[in-house]
């Protein structure tokens, strides 16, 4: 396996991680690095990508990062596991629905692995769940390529309070349409990390 696993225990800044994303990228471009994948959390903060819109922004007050993945704003904060990487498909298939689909499974076959049951949408790209009698996301995914190496990522929602969603139309989404799996399932998700890490793998490597 040629892929760094690098995770950060303390909460990463968000400018920092990308920077370091940014470099690691133009690292594999020269052949210099491996490819990574990074675990982390970060402190508060709303980002937008690419195809957000103003109007998303329900609380004027709150400040918004701009960042160049796709998607559309979300928050990230603490007890939400984030999951750069790096990917060099360049070694792979350039298939980019190809590799979203490598993204969900890693995914949907963790939840499984916990009893959860999950999905993904076309029209909402994420991983959602029926909870509470309505389909509920619980993971968001924003990804760049460029010259055929994906990178950004996604992030799980895990213990995370849900109140900062209420300030946004998180993905486009109203705010009671996000949750976390400790409303799903109260249990410990000790190795999720590492579960996670080696779908993401094995489905990278079939």
């Amino acid at each position: 396996m040629n892929i760094q696993i690098k995770k950060s225990r303390k909460p990463v800044e968000y400018h920092k991680a990308i920077k370091y994303l940014e470099k690691r990228f133009k690292q594999i471009i020269r052949n210099e690095k491996k490819e990574l994948i990074w675990v982390l959390e970060h402190p508060s903060i709303f980002t937008a990508g690419v195809s957000y819109n103003k109007s998303e922004i329900i609380d004027k007050k709150i400040k918004i990062v701009k960042t160049n993945r796709g998607g559309k704003i979300t928050w990230h904060g603490p007890g939400q596991k984030i999951f750069y990487f790096v990917i060099n498909l360049n070694k792979r298939k350039k298939d980019i629905r190809k590799f979203l689909s490598i993204v969900e499974n890693s995914l949907i076959n963790t939840l499984k692995e916990y009893e959860i049951k999950s999905f993904a949408d076309k029209k909402n790209i994420g991983i959602w769940v029926k909870h509470e009698g309505r389909n509920k996301k619980i993971a968001s995914i924003g990804i760049k390529i460029k010259k055929w190496i994906a990178y950004h990522g996604f992030s799980l929602n895990v213990n995370n309070g849900l109140k900062n969603y209420k300030k946004i139309l998180p993905c486009g989404l109203k705010s009671e349409n996000i949750t976390n799996l400790k409303q799903i399932k109260k249990i410990n998700y000790i190795n999720l990390e590492k579960k996670i890490i080696k779908n993401f793998i094995s489905n990278m490597e079939s």
